[in-house]
């Protein structure tokens, strides 16, 4: 059983959203206060998190990046607005997946279930500190490190680091990399990728590490350069 926090304000679709995950074995908590919603998220030592985007009060992006600031728990973006930039903030601030509503009951446990195991999944494979070309990377830290800078990455910004370093050399399709990341690769935006790549690489710039380090392949997929 997880212990689920979800972020809403639509009373009809909250309590929908409750009577789905009890009767698949989960602990429900519900925020009381918008304003203070990271807070409460935090407080509640959640196994994931439910979060819309539009709430009275309060900005759901904001929400998202105070949550990730303390903590990598899985954050899932539920939300009516399909425009592709609130996806793409949403991914930049640190959301793991992002869900549009109306939403299929089945579809939302699957990536619910999937966030729920990829962080195990993280907390058991990404153990081993790695180094490559200088670039140092510490996964019980959650940083890489080059020279005497250091950047502190998201979970997904540091499974596809790992990936790619335990693999220096090798190109790593990017179906690979959604597979490792969401254990699917068909019911992912290929953009999500692209978005935590570019946002990994903007990570690595300012801490030094030389252009080129994550190499695209065009029509293959990526590869760090040992």
């Amino acid at each position: 059983m997880a212990r689920i926090f979800i972020i809403e304000d639509d009373a009809p679709l909250r309590e929908g959203l409750v009577r789905l995950l009890d009767l698949h074995g989960h602990e429900c908590v519900c925020c009381q206060s918008f304003s203070d919603a990271a807070d409460e998220a935090l407080a509640a030592d959640a196994d994931c998190v439910l979060l819309d985007l539009s709430l009275p009060g309060a900005f759901g992006h904001q929400i998202c990046r105070d949550i990730r600031r303390d903590s990598d728990v899985p954050v899932i973006v539920v939300t009516s607005s399909d425009s592709e930039f609130d996806e793409v903030l949403s991914l930049d601030v640190g959301a793991d997946d992002y869900v549009t509503k109306p939403y299929r009951p089945a579809a939302l446990l699957a990536r619910i279930e999937r966030a729920l195991a990829r962080r195990q999944d993280s907390e058991a494979t990404t153990s081993k500190a790695l180094e490559v070309g200088g670039v140092s990377l510490d996964p019980s830290h959650g940083e890489v490190s080059f020279g005497n800078k250091t950047c502190e990455l998201t979970r997904n910004e540091l499974r596809i680091l790992h990936v790619l370093m335990q693999s220096a050399g090798e190109v790593i399709t990017r179906a690979e990399l959604m597979e490792e990341l969401w254990q699917t690769d068909s019911f992912v935006d290929d953009n999500t990728l692209t978005v935590n790549v570019n946002r990994l690489r903007r990570c690595l710039e300012n801490i030094g590490v030389p252009g080129g380090f994550v190499e695209t392949k065009r029509g293959q997929g990526y590869l760090v350069r040992p």
